[in-house]
């Protein structure tokens, strides 16, 4: 088969040629798969030390892993991306393992690099990382996952459906309840913060109170000489 004709094959199409050991199939597969990969894994770990590169690493160890998986894939009735995501998320788990023990400091959220951000993206980055990270974390994981594919990641909801085993309609759902439940956190931390600058601070210096003016002694009557 042509490489023209590769192109116009759609993604699942490309699997079962691929994993028959076709190299131009299996060039053309992972060709499709990386950017999904490594907006995924940006969008999951964001700048460590100021750029892309670990992230970028978990990407390329996560192609390595799906190019090795080839020739034991069997195709079960599920998405093939479900299957690369699967991977994508252990290796994103053995790298939180590692960097644990070298504490690298995330430095800000990924940026899209497709299109504009829409104003669910402006809220993620309108916080610092560590804020945006912990508010996200107080979502479930099946809703965390979906959001970091369908915003951090830029993926379709149908790319992210495949991923998930979901309807793109199902996905689009979860995507709006999980938003709405983000901007009511942010909410409450807004009030929170708010209440909080109100209150007095127990430490500062309270203001000295003003002093009474002292009325003027009255002298004793003269004793008459």
């Amino acid at each position: 088969m042509t490489i023209s004709q590769l192109t116009d094959l759609d993604l699942e199409d490309l699997v079962p040629l691929a994993v028959a050991g076709d190299p131009r199939a299996t060039e053309e597969l992972l060709g499709r798969l990386r950017p999904l990969v490594l907006r995924y894994c940006r969008a999951r770990l964001g700048r460590v030390g100021g750029s892309f590169d670990q992230a970028d690493d978990v990407a390329q160890e996560v192609c390595v892993a799906v190019l090795a998986a080839l020739p034991r894939y069997r195709d079960e009735g599920k998405p093939f991306t479900a299957l690369v995501f699967g991977i994508a998320a252990r290796k994103i788990v053995d790298y939180h393992r590692v960097a644990a023990r070298t504490a690298y400091p995330t430095e800000e959220l990924p940026e899209r690099e497709d299109g504009a951000p829409g104003p669910e993206e402006l809220m993620l980055r309108g916080a610092d990382a560590d804020r945006a990270r912990a508010l996200l974390d107080q979502l479930p994981e099946n809703l965390r996952h979906l959001l970091m594919m369908r915003v951090a990641a830029g993926l379709s909801a149908e790319e992210t459906g495949q991923a998930l085993e979901m309807s793109p309609g199902a996905v689009r759902v979860a995507q709006h309840r999980a938003l709405a439940r983000l901007r009511t956190l942010v909410d409450q931390e807004k009030e929170q913060e708010q209440v909080k600058q109100q209150m007095p601070d127990p430490e500062a210096t309270p203001p000295r109170g003003r002093h009474r003016a002292q009325k003027p002694r009255r002298r004793g009557k003269e004793v008459p000489r």
